[in-house]
């Protein structure tokens, strides 16, 4: 169990709820750049940054300072291995180093070759890093991490720089890691969609503040201000006025049981699966730059007018302050 009190990622912010986070469980770090992500990331790895808090790992307090012993490992975004040796021994260095005590030749070799299958590189291992793709480059640093065996993994945004269905692949086999390590999983990342799809718990942050915790499911649904609604979804969320708002995959093309709204197109784009259509919507004589998310192709071109049709269960409504949020489902 990790457990984080009195956590200031910044010295003019508010101080953040406590937070716990549990063994074998992944948690999502979701911030946009300068939210306080990596801050977080390095205060909880015991490196130096401006945040401070209580940090505790499964009853131990974490020191000031360098501390060798905290059972902990990070994986960066850029790919950090050593690039003059080869897969295994890239996997084996903090092995020989001692971190998990005195172990032979042929423990070392036993543990390379597990962790190797574990991330699908053991097909690798006498290959150098600059033979590998950027995707079994970030799998020899994951493996090189676990070769630690640390109770805690921080990862800051690890997959942002690998194509998109890679990162879909390394996403489910980080789940499994999880689950046969029983490893405590801190993932930092600014993609909405890897916060809903990886996470067990979500921590929401902007401009080095915590704006929410939860289950992503119940924070999706039950947004506390427009800042936590718009962070978790991809595209933003779309403003009927000062304090409701619809995501863009809950609205529908054309009339129907619902709220009617007329808008112009200012914009279509799509990928055969889904169209994303821009455009401009006028309500009580304010402009709001829409985007709405449909599934498929649809005939519609730039300077259409258009109706959309949003279910009233669907609107997000905010009280003046936009906070806190409900939603009317």
């Amino acid at each position: 169990m990790l457990r984080i009190s009195e956590l200031l990622l910044a010295s003019d912010k508010s101080v953040a709820p406590d937070l716990e986070f549990r063994s074998g469980t992944i948690t999502v770090i979701l911030g946009r750049n300068h939210s306080g992500k990596t801050a977080l990331c390095r205060l909880l790895a015991g490196l130096r940054t401006p945040a401070s808090a209580k940090v505790t790992l499964n009853g131990v307090e974490q020191t000031s300072g360098v501390n060798r012993s905290w059972p902990v490992a990070m994986v960066y975004q850029t790919f950090v291995n050593y690039p003059n040796w080869n897969v295994a021994d890239n996997i084996a260095s903090p092995l020989r180093a001692g971190v998990l005590g005195r172990l032979s030749a042929a423990e070392i070799d036993s543990r390379v070759r597990d962790l190797a299958e574990k991330v699908h590189i053991d097909d690798l291992l006498h290959r150098m890093p600059h033979e590998l793709s950027g995707g079994q480059q970030q799998r020899l640093a994951i493996a090189r991490a676990l070769a630690k065996q640390p109770q805690l993994l921080i990862m800051d945004e690890p997959l942002v720089n690998i194509d998109y269905k890679l990162r879909e692949e390394l996403s489910g086999e980080l789940k499994l890691l999880v689950d046969e390590t029983d490893t405590c999983l801190v993932y930092a990342t600014s993609d909405p969609r890897e916060a809903l799809s990886l996470g067990d718990l979500t921590v929401l942050l902007q401009d080095e503040e915590v704006l929410q915790v939860g289950v992503p499911l119940d924070v999706y649904r039950y947004p506390q201000s427009i800042e936590a609604a718009d962070l978790l979804s991809d595209p933003g969320i779309n403003l009927l006025s000062s304090n409701e708002a619809v995501r863009p995959e809950h609205v529908s093309l054309g009339s129907g049981d619902g709220l009617s709204i007329s808008a112009m197109i200012s914009g279509v784009e799509t990928n055969g699966a889904e169209t994303y259509i821009h455009a401009i919507v006028t309500r009580s004589n304010e402009q709001f730059e829409w985007v709405v998310k449909l599934r498929g192709m649809k005939d519609v071109r730039p300077g259409d007018p258009v109706t959309f049709c949003v279910r009233p269960e669907d609107v997000l409504i905010f009280d003046e302050d936009d906070h806190p949020g409900v939603s009317l489902g």
